[in-house]
């Protein structure tokens, strides 16, 4: 076997993990809970939602009122980590995960910008419920997809390139502590576009990344989260504080 045809061996196996912002997505949840300890209902302060807005929360999510009463109490302590404000600023949000508020870190910054989606620096409650929505095992296929596209989309221009693929990898290796070669690197780049640039225009859009992901559906394997499902019984010490016995 020559050296190329080593190359993509390994280039597609690594192509198999080319998503490791997802991972960053599930230690949002784990993270917290690591971090918050006892989720006994904590004074309001900041937070004005009251048992109606959960309800409406509910109905526009896959999760029960129950469930969303658990991932404020959840949410709350997060948020008054550093800013007691009510909301979860991005180093909230790294200390959570991290255990520190501060450097900088390509895969944080990239969840962060997603779940911020009024663009204003902060994440409130309604947006933390709406983008952890999509792991949800009852979540649609389209609906990972399209977050799965918008992680990558490092630019918002509408298509994922080989510099934005590039920089992605080479901050996933960073983290993991692991050493490839330009060789090896460009070999992964290669093999990933020619499977999924269709029209060999040098990037990805919308459908060639809904084929591609179609046609290799354990790309979106960890875009689901069975915990989810009951995200109750990932807080036990919350089933003795809910308003409602779901």
């Amino acid at each position: 076997m020559d050296g190329r045809s080593s190359y993509l061996t390994l280039g597609e196996k690594l192509c198999s993990v080319l998503f490791p912002l997802i991972g960053i997505c599930e230690a949002v949840i784990l993270g917290f809970v690591g971090c918050c300890g006892d989720l006994r209902r904590q004074p309001d302060r900041k937070f004005d939602y009251s048992f109606t807005d959960f309800v409406e929360i509910s109905r526009n999510s896959p999760f029960t009122v129950n469930e969303v009463e658990a991932l404020f109490e959840l949410f709350k302590k997060v948020s008054c980590s550093i800013i007691d404000d009510g909301l979860i600023h991005k180093e909230e949000l790294q200390l959570a995960l991290l255990k520190t508020p501060a450097g900088k870190n390509l895969f944080l910054d990239r969840v962060f910008d997603l779940f911020d989606e009024k663009r204003n620096g902060v994440i409130d409650f309604e947006e933390f419920i709406h983008a952890i929505s999509v792991f949800h095992p009852g979540a649609s296929v389209e609906e990972k997809i399209n977050f799965a596209f918008r992680l990558y989309d490092l630019r918002q221009t509408g298509f994922i390139e080989r510099e934005e693929v590039r920089q992605m990898l080479n901050a996933f290796l960073l983290e993991s502590e692991v050493h490839v070669s330009e060789a090896i690197l460009e070999a992964i780049i290669d093999k990933t576009f020619e499977d999924a640039d269709a029209d060999m225009d040098g990037k990805i859009n919308k459908t060639e990344w809904k084929e591609f992901v179609l046609k290799n559906p354990a790309l979106l394997k960890n875009m689901t989260l069975p915990y989810l499902r009951e995200i109750t019984t990932v807080f036990p010490s919350f089933i003795f504080n809910t308003q409602v016995d779901d």
